[in-house]
């Protein structure tokens, strides 16, 4: 935890998925993404395989902590000592509610969550707000929070900026693919926004440099979870089997807007897979950068902490 020099008016809890930091570290980590379930060899043994091909672990540990220390240094910007940034996880340690004990135990009085994810759902940014108000609500916490930042103009410009430049390097013909990890159909079917807020980004985007909405550009998902029920698609491997098969494309490049951090999805999921099934449709393949510790995305994410105050 970070220590605290004085006593800021507002802390903010930083929520992020979680990855394992050591390889001992993996199978904790998939048995609470499972509920307690810890997974079978073969299930274990494929995830550190795909850990292995992407340098042995994900770099998002790292990633998420210079997240933190960036959205620190810009809220110190804007309001020198009025905030305090503690990281809040979903899987791996420290979780949301053992740091809301934390700052509870040190007399904090008032919470803003932000959850590293642009778009917003009841699955996602909901459950991690969700969990932060039920930590917070014994010590008498206010917690108010961000709920999207799906169209936040920084995010888009960012994200625009790196697909036109990409673009210019790649067949003229080139679709893009906007994508964000699949969710249960079920949850979209009880009329969660998800796939309206991944659409508001990518008609953002697409606005911005100017791209026309079907031969230009379309929306995919990726990263199913492998259950028994159906995920909400069209799958990105299905996508480029697709363009590869109509023949009216040479190019795809990936915008992965719904991450935000190079992660297993990101550097496994496309770098290698998709890439491979582009490879194999006879298509050039690229994908956009993530945002990471970008100053100008984290600093707009601090002002969006600060207005929503």
């Amino acid at each position: 935890m970070t220590s605290q020099k004085s006593q800021p008016h507002t802390a903010v809890m930083l929520m992020a998925y979680g990855t394992p930091r050591h390889r001992d570290e993996i199978e904790p980590y998939y048995t609470d993404i499972r509920r307690g379930r810890p997974p079978t060899p073969e299930a274990l043994a494929d995830l550190v395989s795909r850990y292995e091909a992407i340098g042995g672990l994900s770099p998002l540990a790292e990633l998420t902590e210079r997240q933190q220390q960036r959205l620190q240094q810009e809220l110190d910007s804007i309001d020198p000592g009025g905030y305090r940034v503690e990281l809040g996880l979903k899987h791996a340690d420290p979780k949301i509610e053992a740091s809301v004990e934390q700052l509870a135990s040190e007399g904090v009085r008032k919470i803003t969550g932000l959850v590293l994810a642009p778009h917003y759902s009841t699955y996602s940014i909901g459950q991690y707000l969700d969990r932060t108000r039920a930590a917070a609500e014994p010590h008498g916490i206010a917690v108010t929070g961000v709920d999207s930042w799906a169209t936040e103009s920084a995010f888009v410009e960012f994200i625009a900026n790196d697909l036109a430049a990409r673009l210019e390097q790649m067949p003229v013909d080139s679709h893009v693919v906007f994508t964000a990890h699949s969710l249960p159909q079920r949850i979209i079917d009880s009329g969660d926004p998800y796939p309206n807020e991944l659409r508001s980004t990518a008609q953002a985007v697409a606005a911005y440099i100017g791209l026309e909405e079907g031969n230009g550009w379309s929306i995919g998902w990726q990263s199913a979870g492998r259950t028994p029920e159906p995920w909400i698609g069209p799958d990105i491997l299905d996508v480029i089997d697709d363009l590869g098969a109509n023949g009216t494309h040479r190019g795809v490049v990936v915008s992965a807007v719904g991450f935000v951090a190079d992660h297993l999805e990101v550097l496994y999921d496309l770098d290698i897979e998709a890439r491979a099934r582009a490879e194999q449709a006879g298509l050039a393949f690229d994908r956009t950068t993530c945002v990471n510790d970008d100053p100008a995305v984290l600093h707009a994410l601090a002002q969006r902490v600060v207005d929503a105050g």
